[in-house]
């Protein structure tokens, strides 16, 4: 074992590290929560389900109760294992991991909220093709973030920065679509200011899950990737310290 990878003083290095495994189970845990919260509130929007949006909201509660729990595991590690090297970067990621995942939810929830509304106003816009497939990636993008953090899989981490990419096009494909319909019909800008407020959502939600991806290159490799020159620097073959 090299000097800055030693085992963490007092506790034991096998129960340290059952701790990180359950730790990483339990943002494993919140991630599943958070993807069923928007593949719950798109449906919901689908089908023009109040019931089912209310069932988002109300699901946001245990999200929330999920990051204090996760954050609060992190820091008590931190505090009396005094962890060096990845296991101090996986700490201080699943942090930032868990913050990211109660956002999402908060996401799922703005989207369930315009569901609402529509609903209430009796309005049926169709949401589009391109709307369905950014939700689509979108939850992908956060499975697969969240795969690679808890693997350390670094590699995994760069591929799922790209997909950010694809949902972006969607989103502007879903704006000029929109906008097309209220210049056409001013009747429609009302609805298609909620859907347009929906993709805006999903795009974050894009977001988060590149924000959780770029940490799991960190923890994977000791290497920042938060910006694209960093990212393509990365890809040049440059090794990453581990």
């Amino acid at each position: 074992m090299t000097a800055p990878e030693r085992a963490p003083a007092r506790g034991g290095f096998r129960h340290f590290h059952e701790q990180l495994a359950e730790l990483r189970q339990r943002l494993l845990a919140m991630s599943e929560q958070a993807e069923a919260l928007v593949a719950l509130a798109v449906e919901a929007l689908l089908e023009r389900d109040a019931e089912k949006a209310a069932l988002v909201i109300d699901g946001d509660r245990a999200l929330d109760r999920a990051e204090l729990e996760v954050e609060g595991m992190a820091i008590q590690l931190l505090a009396l294992q005094q962890p060096m090297a990845r296991d101090l970067r996986l700490l201080v990621g699943a942090i930032k991991v868990s913050s990211d995942l109660e956002r999402v939810g908060d996401h799922a929830v703005n989207i369930a909220q315009g569901t609402r509304r529509l609903v209430a106003a009796g309005a049926r816009p169709a949401p589009g093709p391109e709307l369905e497939e950014m939700a689509r990636r979108a939850r992908r993008m956060l499975a697969d973030a969240l795969d690679a953090f808890t693997r350390g899989d670094g590699a995994l981490g760069r591929a799922v920065c790209r997909a950010d990419d694809a949902v972006d096009a969607l989103y502007d494909a879903v704006f000029r679509t929109l906008t097309a319909h209220m210049t056409a019909d001013p009747r429609s800008i009302p609805p298609s200011l909620e859907l347009l407020l929906v993709s805006r959502n999903l795009e974050r939600v894009a977001d988060l899950a590149t924000n959780i991806a770029e940490d799991a290159v960190y923890v994977a490799e000791a290497v920042q990737i938060r910006h694209r020159t960093e990212l393509d620097a990365a890809d040049d073959g440059r090794p990453g310290a581990r």
